[in-house]
């Protein structure tokens, strides 16, 4: 191993762990809807509004994290966004002793703001840590193993917190795996504090000064000037908002269904998780032997037939497990993790072909559309509130429906003629 392969290991290794804070902070705020509609007595929309609050942050945050990137460079943005999670998490873990539902929201609201830097700051790192070609697209592949890792163990971790005090289930109940969130950020910090991170992006000394003197040629055109880029960047939205959705209305059915309880559901969630850990394994050796059109439109119609089972499996059809009543529809679901683990590969690979030039400011967008991922299960939520959990799946079809048009038509570059 080379010296500097050697002075990489431990910026990759922070890199690593905050890939694993991104989705386990992500996904508990999705697994506190249980919490929320005890502590709070929320409706099941109200219960998504964490999510909400968490991925609208994206919205304000994904461009604007593109440009303090390129002008402050990786260290100053990774060190900001540990510190805001570690504020949001705090406002959070402070929500349950205050019993106020808004200050909750705020957290969240908050921890989505960290959420979107630290995916703008890791992918691009990785890769240059890695020294770009396979090895820095290795390294983002197992990044986005241990993403998923941490997205398995959040609402397992927070139904085993629970336990089966469903009807008592507060936020301080939740208070030591937001400790350990908060612990991870401040180690965080204090070892990226005092790395040496390579700057290869940052703008140099020329083109600050080109900025600031307003000498900057404007383009005609942006990545908005392809069709194909921005169906593609609809799809993320909805894409996130399916991958967020199913798991968060099945923690609830299963959380209040008596049968099944909160530790169970949890568990059954993190199992959906670890579907999408293994689907993004699979995605990787099958990637260059089968094409990003292809992936997503056999994974699309595969989830849409997966949750019509979902909706119309009766209720009544259970598996019994150590006298635990489990909806066989619930199996469905967690085999959705399979379809939902290589969408956001291939929907980036499909909308980004073609744009050259363009790219990053391209992935700024992506970033902002990132707020499917509140937006879409709010919807659902609502939609819950009158036709019940399982029924409010249909709004996730219809999203998915959405991403297999654009696998199958929306997908083609058709404005090949604009200099890239």
């Amino acid at each position: 191993m080379s010296n500097k392969q050697k002075s990489n290991v431990l910026p990759i290794a922070v890199m690593f762990a905050l890939f694993f804070m991104i989705a386990f902070v992500t996904n508990f705020a999705g697994s506190m809807g249980v919490i929320v509609k005890n502590q709070f007595k929320a409706s099941d929309a109200l219960t998504q509004l964490g999510t909400l609050a968490n991925f609208i942050a994206y919205a304000c945050m994904g461009i604007p994290a593109g440009i303090i990137l390129k002008r402050r460079g990786y260290k100053f943005t990774s060190l900001t966004a540990v510190v805001v999670g570690f504020v949001g998490v705090g406002i959070q873990w402070l929500s349950g002793y205050a019993e106020s539902f808004l200050v909750y929201v705020i957290g969240a609201f908050v921890a989505g703001f960290s959420m979107c830097l630290l995916n703008i700051v890791v992918n691009p790192m990785l890769n240059t840590l890695g020294g770009g070609g396979n090895k820095g697209n290795q390294l983002i592949q197992f990044g986005g193993s241990i993403n998923s890792i941490g997205g398995t163990l959040a609402p397992v971790l927070l139904g085993y917190l629970i336990g089966g005090n469903i009807e008592s289930a507060s936020v301080s109940d939740a208070a030591p795996a937001m400790m350990i969130a908060m612990g991870i950020f401040l180690l965080a910090g204090v070892i990226i504090f005092f790395t040496d991170i390579p700057e290869p992006h940052k703008e140099t000394p020329e083109e600050k000064a080109a900025r600031l003197s307003g000498n900057v040629v404007k383009d005609p055109h942006s990545p908005m000037s392809f069709r194909h880029f921005v169906l593609g960047a609809i799809a993320i939205f909805f894409y996130v908002g399916v991958e967020v959705g199913i798991p968060n209305m099945a923690n609830l059915y299963m959380s209040y269904n008596p049968s099944v309880g909160a530790t169970i559901a949890g568990s059954v969630v993190g199992v959906y998780w670890l579907m999408m850990l293994i689907g993004r394994l699979i995605g990787g050796f099958v990637g260059g032997k089968v094409s990003s059109r292809t992936m997503l439109s056999v994974v699309s119609f595969v989830g849409i037939c997966l949750l019509l089972c979902v909706i119309f499996i009766p209720e009544s059809v259970v598996i019994t497990f150590k006298e635990v009543e489990l909806p066989i529809s619930m199996i469905f679901m967690v085999c959705c993790g399979l379809c939902t683990s290589v969408m956001w590969g291939s929907i980036f690979n499909l909308a980004a072909e073609g744009l050259g030039k363009y790219t990053p400011t391209a992935s700024g967008i992506f970033m902002t559309l990132v707020c499917g991922g509140g937006i879409v299960p709010f919807v659902q939520g609502l939609v819950a509130n009158h036709i019940g959990y399982t029924g409010s799946y249909v709004v996730t079809i219809c999203c998915l429906l959405y991403i297999l048009f654009y696998a199958l038509f929306g997908s083609k570059n058709v404005n090949t003629d604009i200099e890239v």
